[in-house]
């Protein structure tokens, strides 16, 4: 396998994403977490732009990290400017990195118009930077910033750009798409061009989302010989992202044979989880390889041929990438899902057993209703287990109701809730307030089962989502109510619908507690 270099750019570019702040304990962490999974370089940040930045290089041992080279970044140095006494490279210093990523001027309008000086200055500027690092014993990974617009505007001067940063002695060229406007042709030319011009040296890619061909820009790219690829996980970044080396990678590494971490990358979809989780981002369900759906099948005739050969409808084993198959429950999604479903906790029922043909009767039943269990599979095994006659209520409801006051008093939460449950002959009646009926209705219920299973006082609501099923019936419409809830350990998901909003979200919630008991006793 042909070994490639991934540069991981998250601490950097992703910090750039609307919406991210890392602390530098987040910062921290996704640096351990990269270097965990293989990463080659990564890029900390730019120790001049700001205070956090460089306490981040003074907190972390570049030493301490197992497979990863840790990397400052920054400009070349001011123009009329000693590189010696410029601020801007002497944090770099002070940084302590064995690398440096250098970014550099390559388009002549960027030159004139925004840095305001002349084109050899510019080239000076990037020549001594360059050469300054390498004097003291550094790796100098060079960014020609704006490449591919210069070469598209003036050629000559983007490669004399690069020259000079050869000149100067650097390790890598690295052609930046910075706009991220550039197409794969129009990459593959650039690229191809530059690595005839400088043979042996190392060539590096750097694209911007911008047209959607981050990825598609960075793959052909190392086709026309780039051995260097810059990315983020999870492709965050500024305005549209950064080229997402989630994605990259296993396209290069499983499909390609090129060597991208010698870990293996069955610990890569954990890892774009736990940086997005670091980011306070969720990952897209439909995400390549790592998604929660990227292995998801509903159509019958997809399922029905992933049971008889997986490849038949996955491109590759999720394994490969820590993710696994899933297959969902809908209407088009026929019997064979069905029972592959069932056959997950109760393996002994078969296509002809008198029970599948009432869990499939009732469960087109419930989806006329307006009951979706994609995403609710507790809500589907507990179903299932009533039906087999498996799953015997923990409890009984004997009443609830829920009333709300607006505006509430001031420092007072708005509503409250009374609940009355019976378990095994005894009565418990308990009332809660909250903020708003729901929450009123989960802590009187869980207060109340609490006094016989003191265990459910550690579930959990983390989610909670509503869907109008028929927006034409205006306030009368039908609602979906899907909650998530967590003990800890794991957590797992419940459905309710009805007419009354309040109702479907308490069939739910008495879900969401009747299946934590349930399998406790497993």
């Amino acid at each position: 396998m042909k070994t490639l270099e991934i540069f991981d750019t998250t601490l950097r570019d992703g910090a750039q994403t609307e919406g991210i702040s890392f602390s530098v304990s987040d910062k921290l962490s996704i640096a351990r977490t990269l270097d965990e999974f293989g990463i080659r370089y990564i890029e900390g940040g730019n120790p001049g732009s700001n205070p956090k930045d460089m306490e981040f290089f003074k907190s972390i041992d570049s030493k301490s990290l197992k497979n990863a080279t840790l990397v400052a970044f920054g400009s070349t140095k001011r123009k009329g400017v000693a590189v010696e006494t410029d601020e801007n490279v002497i944090s770099l210093l002070e940084a302590n990195t064995p690398s440096v990523a250098i970014f550099g001027k390559a388009w002549d309008l960027h030159v004139s118009e925004i840095l305001r000086t002349t084109l050899k200055e510019n080239l000076d500027c990037v020549e001594e930077t360059v050469r300054f690092f390498k004097d003291k014993g550094k790796e100098v990974i060079f960014d020609a910033e704006h490449f591919f617009d210069g070469y598209k505007d003036n050629p000559e001067y983007a490669i004399e750009v690069l020259r000079a940063a050869e000149s100067g002695g650097a390790d890598v060229l690295v052609l930046c798409d910075t706009n991220g406007g550039v197409l794969p042709t129009q990459v593959y030319r650039a690229v191809k061009t530059v690595c005839d011009y400088f043979p042996g040296m190392r060539i590096g890619i750097h694209c911007h989302n911008d047209t959607g061909c981050a990825v598609a820009n960075s793959l052909i790219a190392v086709k026309a010989g780039a051995c260097h690829v810059q990315g983020t996980f999870a492709g965050i970044g500024e305005r549209c992202g950064n080229a997402d080396l989630s994605v990259i990678i296993p396209n290069l590494q499983i499909k390609d044979e090129y060597l991208c971490v010698e870990n293996g990358l069955e610990k890569l979809s954990e890892t774009v989880i736990r940086i997005s989780e670091i980011s306070n981002l969720s990952v897209p369900s439909n995400k390549p390889y790592v998604g929660e759906s990227a292995f998801a099948h509903k159509g019958g005739m997809h399922i029905d041929g992933v049971d008889k050969l997986s490849k038949s409808f996955e491109h590759i084993d999720p394994s490969l990438v820590g993710n696994s198959r899933r297959f969902l429950l809908s209407e088009v999604s026929g019997r064979k899902a069905v029972l592959l479903k069932i056959r997950k906790f109760e393996p002994e029922l078969t296509k002809d057993s008198p029970e599948t043909k009432i869990i499939l009767d009732t469960l087109k039943e419930l989806e006329y209703e307006g009951y979706q269990f994609e995403a609710a599979e507790a809500s589907f095994e507990l179903l299932v287990k009533k039906i087999t006659g498996k799953f015997k209520p923990h409890f009984e409801l004997n009443m609830y109701k829920a009333t709300s006051e607006n505006p509430a008093p001031e420092g007072e939460q708005n509503s409250i809730a009374m609940v009355k449950i019976m378990v095994d002959g005894n009565a418990e009646t308990t009332a809660s307030p909250g903020n708003g009926p729901v929450n009123a209705l989960d802590l009187a219920l869980r207060k109340a089962l609490s006094v016989f299973y003191p265990q459910l006082s550690d579930v959990q609501l983390i989610d909670y989502k509503v869907r109008v099923l028929e927006t034409d019936q205006t306030t009368e419409s039908r609602v979906r109510v899907l909650i998530e809830s967590t003990d800890k350990n794991s957590s797992w998901a419940t459905v309710g619908v009805s007419t009354d909003i309040i109702e479907a979200s308490f069939i739910a919630l008495v879900d969401s507690l009747e299946y934590k008991l349930y399998k406790e006793k497993l």
